[in-house]
Order: C-alpha cells, then structure tokens, then sequence
C-alpha cells in the first residue's frame, strides 16, 4: 500500500501478513522519502517484509534496491518469540552459578533430611514444568516462553510492586523510567508470557506471568514478574535485569523476577539444548513446596518452614543412577542434572523442572520418564558451595605495616 503525500516527499508504508505459530498478525512499517534520498524510518509492530517483496511489492517512486534494503532491515529487528539466543552459549559466563560443575561438590550433612522433607512421607517424583499448548490451539501453554529483540527495541517503564527490589527505578525518588524493551507484540498477542494469556488480561492473582527478554545485540537479560498492561502503562511485580557477559548477583535481600533472586532463562529445559549434539551445559531451575531461608548464590528468602530447603540450595542426581536406557534428549537432561544439579528458585510444587514452551514437546514421553524420578535419587550438596576457583575467601592473619614514608 502506497499512500501519496506529496511529489517531494513520499509516505511510504510495507504492509503485509505474517502467519506465525498459527495466528495471522499484521505488521507495518514506514519510511520518507525526500527528493529520492531516504530521510526516515520508523516502524510500528515492524515484522517480516520480505514476503511482500516476495509477492513484487514496490512502493510507488522508491527504487527496488532501496525497497530491498529497508525491508530487509526491518526484519533484522523484528521481536522474535523463542528465537536464537545470543552465543556462546550457555547464557553467562563459564564460571557462573548456573554453569558450574557440581558433580565432585560435598555432600550437606543433612542431606538425607532434606530430601525426606521433599518426599513428605512419600515418594516425591519429578515433574516436567513445560511443554507445549495446553491443548491444540489453545491461548494456555505449560513452560516458559522467552521474547528475543535487538538492541534497538524501544524500552518501556514499569511501574512495581516491590519497586524497592527492582531494576528500572530511580531508587532514591521511586520513580520508575523507560528501561525493559517490551514489545507491543506481547500487549495483545497470546503465548509471549508466562501461562499464555496476552498483556492486556489481568492474571495477577492467579498465575506469575514472567516475562524474559533477551536483547542479543547486547547480552541483556530482563524478566519481570506478574505483568499486566492496563492500556496506557505495564505493571509487574518486580523486574530485574542481567548482564549476561559478567556474573553480577543481586544485592543479599533483594528479590529478581524469581523469589531467589536469581535470572530464570539460565536454567530452562531448552529444546534445542536437548535435542542438540552437545552436553546441556547448566544446571535447571527447579520448585519445591517451601523453603527456609536463602544460601549463595541465590539473594532472597521467601520463607522460613523449618526443615524446607534453602533458596539457592542444590540437589544432584546420584552419579550411580542407570541412564541408559532413556532416551537420548533425555539423557541429556539427566546428565546435566548429575552434573550441574538443580538449584531451588522458588516455592511451588516439590521437585517440578523448569523449561520452556515450545509446541515440539511431547509430554506423553516427558511426563513418564520425569516421573521415573524422585526425590530420593538426588543428594543435597553443601549448602552454600562455591568452587575453589571461585570467589576468594578472605584473607585472615594479616598484619598493617606502617610505611617509612
């Protein structure tokens, strides 16, 4: 569509239909042209043009080469849902918490107690926390979905909850301001956030309704906790942002998107992980009813039941449990289970793995095979373990020297 606005000065709009995961969105985008020379791109729920082109669409008065390159570009900075994380993967620098290798860590002396405390008089089997849609078609979805955007994505302000706790907040007026680059996409369209609902429904007290964002031109990770947009502005619970190039933790007592305060993205099941060629290389995210306090590396509490773990707290798959005989996506979810653990995050259902929505999985093979599982096949390692090359103790015995100058 081509809409005239003067000889010297064309208004030109790319205007297509993009069939994405079932639903049918339309996208835009705008250009000026003055005197022939492009003055101005701006575009709104800017997507992928190049079907258009595909079709021989050409704004009326811009040559094919400049078409080609401003649609084209507008691909480039499309928010993408579930796209390519930014490499070298996994998310985080080697030597973060959530990439750390904990298969020769101590065992807590309390291990055995904690894990009765899980089982709860019983056997406590694990549980898959992700999937696909919660029926064909359906808004519902099980498992977190992720949102992928470049650094160009405009950012949004948020007001919170707990502001005090968050990221985007002038701390000393508690004033919130433009910082978390949301898509419109997730205002209005179903399956961008947590549970599946768009945006604009108000499901704060019935669901968590995490949103990630990955920025991949920066290695920015932001997630907020129980969004809702109300028309004219985002609320969330709390918000937190992660420089995905250094180990940065949360201030001790401060909450993230999580109730431990640590990121979620890092310790999602992912398809491609499991159904990749390499080892899952980080630990998983996982639940348990109630906790009691909070151990590095996580940096809140948000519970105190005598006997829970803590946050932070890692378990272990026994090196002696039998794998073989799973199959391969899943001997590779286990694997890194025995070697990287599973670390608490936050209060839920008892032994229940974060993941990711992704329509490819199939439960009716996950769910069985999770649950083949329990509690009793992990170990508690030493509350609080760092590695020996990780941060330094504080040096002890030392003795000021009075210089002679």
């Amino acid at each position: 569509m081509v809409t005239p606005n003067t000889p010297d000065n064309d208004q030109n709009d790319c205007t297509t239909k993009e069939k994405t995961r079932g639903r049918t969105t339309e996208v835009f985008g705008d250009f000026i042209i003055t005197r022939g020379k492009l003055k101005e791109f701006s575009g709104t729920r800017v997507a992928y043009f190049v079907h258009a082109m595909a079709r021989g669409f050409r704004p009326r008065g811009v040559p094919t080469s400049l078409a080609l390159v401003v649609c084209f570009s507008a691909v480039a900075i499309a928010a993408t849902l579930n796209g390519a994380l930014p490499t070298p993967l996994p998310l985080f620098p080697s030597s973060n918490w959530w990439n750390t290798d904990i298969s020769n860590a101590p065992l807590d002396p309390a291990s055995a107690n904690y894990v009765a405390f899980i089982n709860n008089g019983s056997t406590r089997k694990l549980h898959p926390d992700f999937g696909g849609e919660a029926s064909p078609g359906s808004v519902q979805i099980y498992g977190f979905p992720y949102v992928v955007v470049d650094g160009t994505q405009t950012k949004r302000t948020v007001q919170f909850a707990y502001s005090d706790e968050s990221d985007g907040v002038n701390h000393t007026t508690n004033q919130s301001y433009a910082f978390y680059p949301i898509p419109d996409e997730t205002i209005a369209q179903a399956h961008w956030i947590e549970s599946g609902e768009p945006g604009n429904i108000d499901l704060r007290n019935s669901s968590d309704r995490h949103m990630l964002i990955v920025d991949r031109d920066n290695r920015y990770l932001y997630e907020l906790y129980n969004v809702f947009y109300d028309g004219a502005a985002w609320h969330a619970g709390s918000g937190a942002f992660f420089d995905m190039n250094t180990n940065g933790r949360r201030p001790d007592g401060w909450t993230s998107a999580d109730a431990a305060g640590l990121a979620i993205l890092p310790g999602l099941v992912r398809y491609d992980e499991a159904f990749g060629s390499a080892e899952i290389g980080h630990a998983l995210r996982v639940t348990v009813r109630s906790t009691n306090g909070y151990v590095y590396p996580a940096s809140h509490r948000a519970g105190s039941t005598t006997g829970a773990l803590p946050m932070g707290a890692r378990l272990r798959l026994k090196a002696s449990k039998d794998l073989s005989g799973y199959r391969p996506e899943l001997q590779r979810i286990f694997r890194a289970m025995q070697r990287y653990g599973l670390i608490v995050a936050d209060n839920g259902s008892d032994m229940y793995i974060s993941g990711t929505f992704d329509t490819r999985w199939d439960n009716g093979i996950l769910n069985p095979a999770f649950a083949s599982l329990s509690a009793s096949d992990f170990d508690v390692i030493q509350l609080g373990w760092k590695p020996a090359t990780g941060l330094p103790n504080v040096p002890t015995g030392l003795r000021i020297v009075p210089s002679s100058f």
